[in-house]
């Protein structure tokens, strides 16, 4: 199985603090995998460098085979932790934007997504909730045909009743060989759907496998492994 996403030896610092130390790891080609960590661990930092947003202090990242650039935005749809939408704005202006900005949006399965979920494409987002607007930017990066998807904690805001149809929505809206790189702490939820798992915790990988795999060994679930592994109490 082909290499996707890779990251070597990446260190990232902001001064004097460092947020990422020496972080190595991959994503395959048709993957969805979960990377997962507590709050501040380096999650977010991570999907910020491979999406360009920041540049690693050492280290280095390839995507297809070839160094991070501006370019690989074209090919890798980001939803970040934060909406970045002006709130001004309703749905529709959102789908003519991303018409204009990206070749590979789909328009027509982004209105149809919005009527699935029940947003209305010409109210303001300033007039929805925080879930709604969420719901709206995570339908225009599903909506792009892109070779890797990276959603930064996709169901922060979302009601337990949603979060399966979001799931599905993630599932079903992407291609064979694209990948799915996806921060959560909702773990209990979304576990079904990953194939490999990353932990991350200080800034330091300390696990990386698949999922599968993890359950026979262990006999447990994700879940319950992270929980062990981070002595988070229920």
């Amino acid at each position: 199985m082909a290499e996707l996403l890779c990251l070597k030896n990446v260190t990232k610092k902001y001064k004097s603090k460092t947020v990422l130390d020496n972080v190595s790891c991959t994503v395959k080609a048709g993957r969805i995998v979960g990377l997962l960590g507590r709050n501040g661990a380096g999650k977010t930092t991570i999907m910020k460098l491979v999406n360009d947003l920041l540049t690693p202090t050492s280290g280095e990242i390839k995507f297809k085979g070839k160094n991070i650039s501006p370019k690989s935005k074209l090919a890798i749809s980001y939803l970040p932790e934060r909406t970045y939408l002006d709130r001004q704005m309703t749905p529709n202006d959102a789908v003519k934007l991303f018409t204009d900005f990206y070749p590979n949006f789909d328009a027509d399965k982004a209105l149809r997504l919005f009527n699935d979920l029940d947003l209305d494409p010409n109210q303001k987002l300033a007039k929805m909730s925080k879930g709604m607007q969420e719901k709206v930017q995570l339908v225009l990066v599903v909506s792009r045909k892109a070779d890797l998807y990276v959603l930064d904690e996709p169901l922060g805001g979302v009601d337990p009743a949603t979060r399966d149809y979001v799931l599905k929505t993630i599932l079903k809206n992407f291609h064979d060989e694209a990948s799915v790189l996806i921060s959560t702490h909702i773990i209990s939820d979304i576990e079904k759907i990953l194939d490999d798992v990353i932990f991350i915790d200080q800034g330091k990988i300390i696990l990386e496998d698949s999922a599968d795999k993890l359950r026979k060994k262990n006999k447990k679930s994700i879940d319950e492994i992270f929980r062990n592994t981070f002595k988070v109490e229920r």
